[in-house]
């Protein structure tokens, strides 16, 4: 007589991907939530701007100036 053979387990690789993707989905929910809420509140501290000033023209100005020498 011989003994029925032991099956053999297999392994569980889709549980673990699926289990891995619902891990990866929820740390996306989680971070997504995270932004909505930093983008929403009021700014605080100092803010920073920056604009470009365009340069002037300025008028000529006529100066008279008189030097005298001693011998």
């Amino acid at each position: 007589m011989s003994r029925p053979r032991a099956r053999r387990r297999r392994r569980p690789v889709g549980r673990w991907l699926f289990r891995a993707a619902a891990i990866l989905v929820v740390f996306a929910i989680g971070i997504a939530i995270g932004q909505t809420f930093d983008d929403s509140s009021a700014p605080s501290g100092t803010q920073t701007s920056v604009r470009t000033l365009q340069p002037g023209t300025l008028s000529a100005e006529t100066v008279t100036v008189t030097v005298t020498t001693t011998p």
